[in-house]
């Protein structure tokens, strides 16, 4: 019973990894005023990039970096769309999702010459030593875990910080909630919200690329499966705050981890009965928290210079 436990444990925190990086992006995001709905195509580009800069260079630590700056670049025309442009958030977002997965099936057409997948590439290695492994219950919980977990938790305390104990979380935040009087304290609102959004990508870069090379290093098309919107929906759920998003998004990792052992109990239930176990539990966290939570002020607003 105690390993199963612990398997839950270890399997809800690496589910809830590449949730926690781009649930992270959004908070940073939104926190200044622009909405990302274009995280799950972050997620995707980052997640095909690890790929291919690993298949490229053998190295998977270049391949983070790879999806890393792809996620950034994608994040770099929505922020462009929505802050010079003032294009509408929503359906700027929407148009790099359907233009990130038509992109990648497109790059494993002409890199890899096959439908659907890429090759197999290194992953990142993970490993403890032999005498923490040792350890009852905590060197199996070890074992079970990789980088980007650990990656994950430290960005979350990181985030907190900076978003609620630095100068600059405090312009992020200004600039989120009231554009025009940061404005007016010589804040520049385009620069800030430029930051976050290329940030934003960034982070769904990463988490794409601990959807792929963190747990199995290949690449297949639907991979991502809705999760840059689980993010989404962490995130309003843990009120646009590091530390509630990374709750929320341990609450739908343990809806995954869970409907994975629970096809081992003799409870003769279809499959897709299992499978929407996380979703479904997401549908009710969020259900019972409507109207309990409140997004910046100026979330989703284009600001014009000069416009009170």
């Amino acid at each position: 019973m105690n390993s199963q436990i612990v398997s839950i444990i270890d399997s809800t925190l690496r589910i809830a990894a590449p949730l926690i990086f781009a649930g992270l992006g959004g908070v940073f995001c939104e926190r200044s005023g622009v909405v990302n709905i274009g995280l799950e195509g972050m997620m995707i580009i980052g997640a095909f990039f690890a790929v291919l800069g690993s298949y490229l260079t053998g190295s998977p630590a270049i391949g983070i970096i790879f999806a890393v700056v792809a996620g950034a670049v994608l994040a770099a025309v929505h922020a462009f769309l929505s802050i010079n442009l003032r294009a509408d958030q929503i359906i700027s977002g929407t148009a790099i999702n359907l233009f990130a997965a038509a992109l990648s099936s497109f790059l494993i057409m002409k890199v890899f010459h096959k439908g659907g997948q890429t090759d197999i590439v290194k992953g990142l290695y993970y490993g403890v030593p032999k005498s923490i492994k040792s350890i009852p219950i905590l060197g199996q919980f070890l074992g079970g875990l990789n980088w980007f977990v650990i990656l994950s938790i430290i960005l979350v305390v990181v985030s907190h910080f900076v978003l609620f104990k630095t100068p600059l979380g405090l312009r992020i935040r200004a600039v989120g909630e009231h554009p025009a009087a940061a404005d007016t304290l010589g804040i520049n609102v385009y620069k800030m919200r430029y930051l976050c959004v290329i940030l934003s990508g960034a982070l769904a870069g990463l988490g794409g690329a601990a959807l792929s090379i963190g747990t199995t290093p290949v690449y297949r098309e639907g991979m991502v499966a809705g999760r840059g919107f689980i993010a989404l929906a962490a995130m309003i759920f843990g009120n646009w705050n590091p530390v509630g998003t990374m709750l929320a998004c341990m609450l739908f990792a343990f809806g995954s981890a869970f409907q994975m052992v629970a096809q081992s109990f003799s409870w003769n239930l279809p499959t897709e009965v299992y499978s929407a176990i996380p979703y479904v539990l997401t549908m009710l966290a969020l259900a019972g928290f409507v109207g309990k939570t409140t997004a910046p002020r100026a979330d989703g607003k284009p600001y014009v210079k000069g416009e009170r």
